[in-house]
C-alpha cells in the first residue's frame, strides 16, 4: 500500500499513476474533516484560484507543458477537457465540473482509498507528501521537523523575470558596484526617468488577492509600489541605488539604477532584484517596460507577493523530490517550489512514476533539460538554496538554442518542436509500452 496525502491536483496525478503501476493507494484529503482557508467543497482538485490553466498553444511554454502532461496520461487535462468553458487560445474550465469529474476519475479506480481525515505525522511506508501551500500546521511541524530549519518557507515575495536576449545591449549594462564583479545586469536611468518611474509606479493598480492571500509585509522584502509611497527618494536609496556603479555610456554615475540578477547558470533568466510587487499583471507590464532596456523586455515571470508554504528544494531534497535519508518518501505539488496548477500536476505525475519505479528497484527518471518538465526540474535542483523561490514554466528553463534566433515566434516554434521530440524520445526510452503522439 502507497500513501499519497493531499486530494489536490499533485495528489490526484500521483495516486492514479501508481494504480497504473500496479499499486494499491490509500488518498488522504483532509477535507471536509478539517477546512482549509480557501476550499469551499469537499471534492478533489478543487481550484481555489483562477479557472484557467494558461494557453494551450504549443509555442507556448504553457502548451508545451500540457503536450508533455498529455502523454504521461494526465488526469488534469483528461477532467478539463470534459469541463471546458470557452477561453480562446486558454484552456479553462466549469470550476465545479471540473472538481466532480477529477472526484469521479479517483472513485472510479477500484485501487485507491480514499480516507477523509488530517494527516498529523509523516507516514510510514511509501509515501507522497502533496498538501499544497496550505498544509495543516501539525504535519507541516513534521516536515519541518523532518527537513530542519531551513527547510520550509512560509511567504512568498517574488521579483519578475526577464530574458537576457529580450533587453537592450545599448542601455543595459553589465558591472558589479565598485567594479567589484560584472555579475549583474544594469538598467541605469536619469533623474528625469526616475521621477517618470516612481510616477508611473505610484499610478498603479495593486491586486488585493483572497483574505486568506493577504499577509503582513516583512520590511525586508516590501512591494516596490509600498516603498515608492513612502516617499519619491525611497527607491534611490533602496534597491535602486546607484552607489558604486558608472553608466559606460556617460562615464557617470547614474541618477538610479534597476539590478537583474542572474537567475540561472545558462544566463537566459535575470531577476529583477528588489522589486517584488503586487501591481496587477497588466501594470507591471506597463510600469516595468518604461525601465530603460527593458522596453521591449520578454518577461518570463511576474512579480508576486503572497502567502505561499513551500520547500527548499536543492536545499533538501533529492534530484526527483526525494526525502534525503528516505528513498520511500518524495514531496510533490506546489510544497516543492513549483508555481501554477499544471506545474503542480506535473511533479504529481512524475513523483507517482519514479516511487513506482523506486518499489520495482528502478532507478528515478527525470526529462531531459531540452524539455519543459525536465527544465523544471533542473531549475528546482540547481537553483541556489539561498535564494531559491518558486517558479512556473517558461522557456527560459531550458537548454538554449545551439543558434540565436531573434524572431521570437520562431524560436518558440523552434524551442516547442526539440521540446516535443526529446519527450517523445525520452518517453520511448524509459516506458517503451507507452504511446505519445507528437
Amino acid at each position: 500500500m502507497v500513501t499519497v496525502v493531499g486530494g489536490g491536483l499533485a495528489g490526484c496525478e500521483a495516486a492514479l499513476q501508481l494504480t497504473q503501476a500496479g499499486h494499491e493507494v490509500r488518498l488522504m484529503e483532509m477535507r471536509p474533516v478539517r477546512d482549509t482557508e480557501a476550499h469551499q467543497t469537499e471534492n478533489l482538485g478543487e481550484l481555489v484560484c483562477t479557472n484557467s490553466f494558461k494557453s494551450e498553444a504549443p509555442e507556448n511554454a504553457h502548451g508545451q507543458l500540457k503536450r508533455e502532461m498529455r502523454s504521461l496520461g494526465s488526469v488534469l487535462l483528461r477532467s478539463a477537457d470534459v469541463s471546458r468553458v470557452a477561453a480562446g487560445s486558454a484552456l479553462a474550465v466549469d470550476r465545479h465540473l471540473f472538481a466532480q469529474t477529477m472526484t469521479a476519475a479517483i472513485s472510479a479506480e477500484s485501487r485507491i482509498e480514499v480516507v477523509r481525515g488530517e494527516c498529523l505525522n509523516l507516514p510510514e511506508g511509501p509515501t507522497i507528501i502533496a498538501t499544497g501551500p496550505l498544509t495543516s500546521g501539525a504535519l507541516y511541524e513534521a516536515i519541518g521537523s523532518a527537513l530542519g530549519d531551513r527547510g520550509l518557507s512560509f511567504f512568498d515575495a517574488i521579483a519578475p523575470i526577464v530574458e537576457r536576449e529580450s533587453l537592450d545591449d545599448q542601455i543595459v549594462f553589465e558591472a558589479g558596484r565598485f567594479d567589484e564583479d560584472a555579475d549583474y545586469m544594469n538598467c541605469p536611468m536619469t533623474k528625469e526617468e526616475y521621477d517618470a518611474f516612481i510616477a508611473a509606479l505610484k499610478a498603479g493598480e495593486s491586486h488585493e488577492g483572497h483574505d486568506w492571500d493577504n499577509v503582513p509585509y516583512f520590511e525586508g522584502c516590501l512591494p516596490v509600489e509600498v516603498m515608492a509611497a513612502r516617499g519619491n527618494e525611497t527607491l534611490r536609496f533602496g534597491p535602486m541605488k546607484p552607489i558604486g556603479l558608472t553608466d559606460p555610456r556617460t562615464g557617470e554615475r547614474p541618477w538610479a539604477v534597476v539590478q537583474l540578477r542572474r537567475e540561472d547558470r545558462a544566463g537566459q533568466m535575470w531577476n529583477m532584484v528588489g522589486f517584488q510587487t503586487r501591481l496587477k499583471i497588466g501594470d507591471q507590464r506597463r510600469v516595468f517596460s518604461t525601465i530603460p532596456g527593458l522596453e521591449n523586455a520578454e518577461f518570463l515571470r511576474w512579480g508576486s507577493i503572497h502567502r505561499n508554504s513551500y520547500l527548499n528544494f536543492p536545499e533538501c531534497l533529492s534530484a526527483w523530490g526525494g526525502l534525503q535519508g528516505r528513498d520511500d518518501l518524495l514531496f510533490a505539488g506546489q510544497l516543492t517550489g513549483v508555481e501554477g496548477y499544471t506545474e503542480s500536476a506535473a511533479s504529481g505525475i512524475l513523483a507517482g512514476i519514479n516511487l513506482s519505479r523506486l518499489l520495482e528497484g528502478k532507478d528515478p527518471v527525470l526529462p531531459p533539460p531540452t524539455t519543459m518538465i525536465g527544465g523544471l526540474y533542473r531549475y528546482l535542483r540547481d537553483a541556489a538554496p539561498g535564494r531559491f523561490q518558486p517558479m512556473n514554466s517558461n522557456w527560459g528553463l531550458v537548454d538554449p538554442l545551439p543558434r540565436r534566433v531573434k524572431n521570437k515566434k520562431e524560436k518558440r516554434k523552434i524551442l516547442a518542436q526539440r521540446a516535443q521530440d526529446d519527450f517523445i524520445a525520452w518517453i520511448k526510452d524509459h516506458f517503451p509500452g507507452m504511446t505519445a503522439s507528437a
